[in-house]
């Protein structure tokens, strides 16, 4: 039957997943002529009466993630100050400003930040290179292993942090630790098989709020661990604390074993140490992917563009999240543990306004225009933060980037649209791999910068990272523009 005539009589969704369909069985074709068998999809031991999915295994893994990394950060910060003989609370400086700053706290800053950058370099260095294996070895092997490995490994990373605290080990220890997680794949795996999950089991038209279901979780999760770190750590300190870290990141594992249902069929003798994983990822951005025969090198460059644009957007999202805690934790603000996790929640509930804002923008501005609006909001708010010597100033730039996640669920999902149902796993493998360097890249150069420019303006990190985030909004604007353009010549030609 001819397209047109199948439109005619067909629903678009019914279409739709025809299309899926024939695409599978032509993928499923293809490995049979290579010699890899196929089976069915694993169904798990119980069936969950809710109507969810991966979103309990983003939300625990989340939970986990924000509930360690300002407590570690404020361990590190903690056991220097010990080390060097240094303790805030004996100084008047929070209360009197006219005071110099005092030398001993610059260089308890400057050692937490240079080893929060060896931990996070030696933790994303790792998965740089295993991420992108898990996520394309999962098109062959199921999404259910890579949900469940990185939670394993994860919470081997949690063990390996309670010996340090119980035994009073060096902080380089943490480093140890934080190579283990890599090695299993990390939370960035997890990311990229919860995407690819949502991708399998979602159409066009929903996918875009079905992506920033899975980023509101994000925030709830570490809106939510944010709090309960902040006063649970007041109470009773650290090693507490970090016992829930290693719980949560086993209960997501054996949720994901006994709930998630497999997305795709699986191939059994499919290996994870293979080159086609790599040269899968290679393929689609050399050529631009399978649906690049209709629209030239301008599709390759829209791809490219938007994963240049993503990069530049999350690198800035996780390369000042360390830098909020040290920013707080020392003059002029001082906060205590309370305070910083009432500010972790204040910046992880713009996971949740970000979603509303997100459904609401939908109705009235194209998904261009609504990543627009969430990353002006971002910008704004960080120029606040550059200034905030005043814990009300500080809390106005968290509430100024109330939008400042709707950018990131666009981006996802105008990525996807580039490319062909059959390639989205190579994709997400791609995105897993631009995460993992931008937690690399960002972690690198604002560890680095915030040290350096404490001398003449501590709030300068801030406003280089408002001052990069105008990189994307001149790339998606022009995007936009161009495919307006390009939208109307066709429709005065037609």
């Amino acid at each position: 039957m001819d397209e047109p005539d199948t439109a005619a009589i067909l629903p678009g969704d019914v279409l739709d997943a025809a299309s899926n369909d024939d695409q599978l069985s032509d993928t499923l074709d293809h490995k049979k002529e290579a010699g890899e068998p196929t089976s069915s999809s694993v169904r798990p031991p119980f069936t969950c009466w809710l109507p969810v999915s991966v979103e309990p295994v983003m939300f625990l893994s989340m939970f986990s993630l924000a509930l360690q990394n300002p407590l570690s950060t404020q361990y590190l910060w903690d056991r220097i100050s010990e080390d060097l003989g240094y303790n805030g609370s004996k100084r008047s400086e929070c209360g009197n400003t006219s005071l110099p700053p005092d030398p001993l706290q610059k260089e308890v800053e400057t050692l937490t930040a240079h080893w929060n950058l060896y931990i996070n370099l030696g933790g994303f260095s790792v998965g740089l290179l295993v991420v992108p294996l898990l996520g394309s070895w999962s098109d062959f092997a199921g999404r259910r292993p890579v949900l469940i490995f990185p939670n394993l490994g994860l919470a081997l990373q949690a063990v390996v942090y309670l010996v340090v605290m119980y035994l009073k080990l060096p902080v380089v220890y943490f480093l140890l630790g934080r190579l283990l997680g890599g090695l299993s794949g990390d939370f960035n795996a997890i990311l990229a098989g919860c995407f690819a999950y949502v991708a399998d089991t979602s159409d066009r038209r929903s996918r875009t709020f079905r992506v920033a279901i899975l980023e509101a979780c994000l925030g709830l999760s570490g809106m939510l661990a944010s709090i309960i770190g902040g006063q649970w750590r007041r109470a009773q300190g650290y090693i507490n604390p970090f016992w829930l870290v290693l719980a949560t990141n086993l209960a997501s594992a054996l949720y994901t074993y006994l709930f998630v249902c497999e997305s795709v069929s699986q191939v059994p003798t499919a290996k994870l140490f293979s080159t086609h994983h790599h040269k899968a990822v290679w393929h689609l951005y050399s050529t631009g992917g399978s649906s690049n025969e209709s629209g030239g090198g301008f599709h390759r460059c829209k791809l490219w563009l938007y994963t240049l644009c993503f990069f530049l957007v999350v690198m800035v999202h996780f390369g000042v999240r360390d830098l909020y805690i040290l920013y707080e934790l020392s003059s002029p603000l001082c906060w205590g543990s309370e305070l910083i996790g009432f500010g972790s929640a204040a910046l992880n509930l713009g996971y949740l306004t970000s979603l509303l804002g997100l459904k609401i923008m939908q109705c009235c501005l194209e998904d261009s225009w609504v990543a627009l609006v969430g990353l002006a909001s971002n910008i704004i708010g960080l120029i606040v933060f550059s200034v905030a010597d005043t814990t009300e100033l500080m809390f106005t730039g968290y509430g100024l980037s109330f939008l400042f996640m709707t950018s990131t669920p666009v981006l996802r999902s105008k990525l996807s649209k580039l490319v062909d149902p059959s390639e989205q796993g190579a994709l997400f493998a791609s995105v897993a791999c631009v995460e993992s360097l931008c937690f690399l890249v960002g972690s690198g150069i604002f560890n680095s910068l915030y040290p350096a420019t404490l001398h003449f303006m501590k709030g300068f990190p801030f406003l280089f990272a408002a001052i990069i985030l105008f990189i994307p909004v001149g790339i998606i604007g022009t995007l936009q523009c161009l495919d307006q353009r390009r939208n109307h010549a066709d429709s005065t030609v037609s």
